[in-house]
């Protein structure tokens, strides 16, 4: 029998009850939302690249991903990279040059100064000979040796080495 007409002997007047007050079943699997775009990002390429892999897929995009790639690519430490857009949340196809070790998103988005970039540096990464720490600014993305050169501060983003 259905619940209306359990309902129905259960009462002795008839009952009707509408589809709306039924309760709701909840989906057996819940989709979990993504926190952080360029954390997944990161954590992709750094995975494919200790495994030896010569390219990488990154789904979804962000504009954030994106101008972080660009300083990784001028600093030498990725090939060239490739957009598609999907009509969804885009692709990028990133090859990869085995020269990077390293690369992760800090979070939060810690603010720093000019005169912090320092302790950053010593903090996150191994050594002061090599490795940027990326920043976003009022003037764009940028690592941690273009941002001391503008003289300009920011919120730190990740890292790479």
């Amino acid at each position: 029998y259905s619940f209306c007409t359990l309902l129905c002997f259960l009462h002795s007047k008839p009952v009707f009850v509408s589809q709306k007050t039924l309760p709701k079943q909840k989906p057996l699997l819940d989709k979990m939302t993504m926190m952080s775009v360029l954390s997944r990002a990161l954590k992709t390429i750094a995975n494919a690249e200790r495994n030896g892999k010569r390219q990488v897929v990154i789904r979804p995009t962000s504009k954030v991903v994106v101008k972080f790639l660009q300083v990784m690519q001028k600093k030498g430490y990725i090939d060239e990279f490739e957009l598609i857009d999907d009509r969804r949340a885009g692709k990028i196809i990133i090859n990869l040059n085995g020269r990077l070790n390293k690369c992760g998103a800090i979070s939060p988005r810690y603010d720093a100064e000019v005169g912090q970039f320092e302790t950053w540096v010593k903090n996150v990464l191994p050594s002061r000979q090599f490795g940027y720490v990326v920043l976003t600014t009022s003037l764009g993305i940028m690592d941690h040796e273009d941002a001391r050169k503008r003289n300009t501060g920011g919120k730190i983003l990740g890292f790479f080495y």
